[in-house]
């Protein structure tokens, strides 16, 4: 868990898009175009979403991506783990074993054992893994909730379904063209 990057919040943000969804799939576009952010960059968060179990993919016209499992069972943990992998928050160098003190080979004492900083950077990501892990999305829906005016999630919903529709007549059209 090196810097946790963009990706990260693009795909929790993306995921609260999908959680008045239901059993109708979004596409990784609308989702994109939801938060105003790159769809090509969301497009690859997805298949790692997936690949984790978090999502599930629908084929076809209507598809796109919905919740794979109960938003209260996603910890933002497995968010940050199916985007990022888990990469360790500092990689140790084992500097000490090459003071200049030491002519030649370090002596026992002085590598012996976890190194000092190290273990404080163990500690820290520790702490921060476990308080990814003590979230889960529905935490987030619910402080969003709790803030957003009672209308934000039909209005939500609302703006997938127009979308839904245009890419629908959009296909018809094209559809007719081709039969013209």
């Amino acid at each position: 868990m090196a810097h946790l990057t963009v990706s990260v919040e693009y795909g929790l943000h993306c995921l609260l898009g999908l959680l008045d969804a239901g059993e109708q799939p979004r596409s990784a576009r609308d989702l994109a175009a939801f938060q105003g952010v790159s769809p090509s960059f969301v497009a690859k968060i997805f298949p790692k979403l997936e690949k984790a179990g978090i999502v599930e993919a629908a084929e076809g016209v209507r598809g796109g991506y919905r919740l794979a499992r109960a938003p209260e069972t996603i910890s933002v943990l497995e968010l940050v783990d199916a985007i990022e992998g888990r990469k360790p928050l500092f990689e140790c160098q084992e500097i000490r074993s090459r003071c200049a003190l030491f002519d030649q080979e370090a002596p026992i004492w002085a590598t012996r054992g976890v190194c000092s900083i190290h273990a404080v950077m163990l500690k820290a990501e520790n702490a921060m893994r476990e308080a990814l892990a003590s979230e889960s999305l529905a935490d987030i829906a619910g402080r969003i909730e709790r803030k957003a005016p009672p209308t934000f999630g039909m209005d939500t919903r609302s703006w997938f379904d127009r979308r839904i529709v245009q890419r629908r007549s959009g296909s018809l059209a094209r559809a007719k063209d081709r039969t013209t």
